[in-house]
This record gives structure tokens, C-alpha cells and sequence, in this order.
């Protein structure tokens, strides 16, 4: 079951990364499927790859917040 959960958040990641360009929700979707991966690596033990995919959620999350005020306005 944990492998399911890791193979589907890492395809979610994949997707919404590829699909970026075309709405900023998808920049939201990557920030939320880097933290799932996240908390996969760290339920399979896996810390250094856990701290990496937090980051990655953090970074994504910046851009969507930029990209959304840089469209209000």
C-alpha cells in the first residue's frame, strides 16, 4: 500500500509539473504531491530524499503565490 501511495504521488508530481504552463493550480498541485512524496520518503525511511521533496513543496508553493499575485494584478 505504501508503494501505491509513492508511485501515485510521484505521477501526480510528473503530471502537474508537465501541465504548469497552462494554470497556476497546477504550480499548487505540484507543491501538495511533492509534500505527499515527502511524506512517503520519510514513512519508507528514506530522510535525505524527505528533507528534498519538503523543499521542493516549499519552492512550488513560493511560485504559486507569486504567479498569483503577478495575475491579480
Amino acid at each position: 500500500m505504501l508503494t501505491l501511495f509513492g508511485s501515485v504521488a510521484v505521477a501526480v508530481m510528473f503530471l502537474s509539473y508537465w501541465f504548469e504552463p497552462r494554470s497556476k493550480w497546477f504550480v499548487l498541485i505540484f507543491a501538495g504531491a511533492c509534500a505527499s512524496t515527502s511524506a512517503y520518503s520519510a514513512l519508507a525511511g528514506v530522510y535525505p530524499i524527505t528533507v528534498i521533496e519538503a523543499l521542493w513543496s516549499i519552492v512550488a508553493y513560493q511560485r504559486f503565490s507569486q504567479r498569483s499575485r503577478h495575475e491579480a494584478s
